[in-house]
């Protein structure tokens, strides 16, 4: 992965963000990265696949390994090669039958860059939508080679096009943030998580009164571990002004809804 070769490009993320590299970070122990998750209150971790030449990949095996490995910690989201469609549903099969609870995208990040409404992502979209298997898709901050790629105008195409496809917006579509809200507004079946791009960022303002509104059953909290501290993003994130009623949705309940736990 690009954030464990590339150690001061991904300190400088996390400087920026005002973070330090924890111990579980710099050490690469997932031995301290379960003590850093217990003393934030992190019961389970949401850790995704990735097909991508720009950041590295993360095989879906390995994924499948350490939810085995440590079932009462870690959930898996399966990533697929969209460029065979059979050898991508395949793959899906393969991880949700494996016990991984979603499929991620991330259209600009492959190795042959598309946008969200690639109609070679179609077949995909049709398969987990079928199987009503949620979708994760990478839309927004550095989501591709330039800007483009986290343009919300495909996404909104994708979510009109599969209407009862429950999708969700990693990176919370910044800096769009307007615009990703206002797709939130008229397409119910879209999830909006910011993760890194909430901690004092333009816009934070306006997620944190969508998490307290509308949006209060369709908002979840990430932290974008590595680039982030599991506790120390935790620490700030709960002290943000969200109701309490929105704040357990958001950290909770709506992650257990999304990928039907059993809690």
């Amino acid at each position: 992965m690009t954030w464990y070769r590339d150690t001061a490009r991904r300190d400088r993320f996390m400087s920026q963000l005002g973070f330090r590299p924890p111990a579980s970070v710099s050490g690469q122990s997932i031995t301290e990265l379960l003590k850093e998750m217990a003393a934030a209150g992190v019961v389970r971790a949401i850790m995704t696949g990735r097909f991508s030449q720009t950041f590295g990949s993360v095989s879906n095996e390995d994924l499948i390994a350490i939810t085995k490995e440590y079932p009462n910690h870690f959930l898996g989201v399966a990533s697929v090669d969209p460029t065979d469609r059979t050898r991508a549903i395949q793959q899906i099969q393969h991880a949700v039958a494996a016990g991984l609870k979603a499929v991620t995208i991330e259209p600009g990040s492959y190795p042959t860059p598309m946008y969200a409404d690639d109609r070679r992502l179609y077949p995909i979209y049709a398969h987990c939508d079928e199987m009503s298997i949620p979708v994760f898709i990478m839309n927004g901050g550095n989501a591709g080679p330039d800007l483009s790629y986290s343009s919300p105008i495909p996404l909104d195409r994708v979510l009109a096009e599969f209407p009862h496809l429950k999708v969700v917006v990693t990176h919370g579509g910044w800096p769009w943030v307007n615009e990703i809200l206002h797709l939130a507004f008229r397409r119910p079946n879209l999830f909006v998580s910011p993760d890194m791009y909430l901690v004092n960022m333009p816009g934070m303002d306006d997620y944190i009164r969508a998490a307290n509104g509308f949006l209060a059953d369709r908002f979840l909290y990430a932290s974008s571990y590595p680039l982030c501290p599991v506790k120390d993003y935790a620490d700030w994130f709960l002290a943000l002004p969200i109701k309490p009623a929105s704040m357990e949705k958001v950290v909770f309940r709506n992650a257990v809804e999304l990928l039907d736990l059993r809690v």
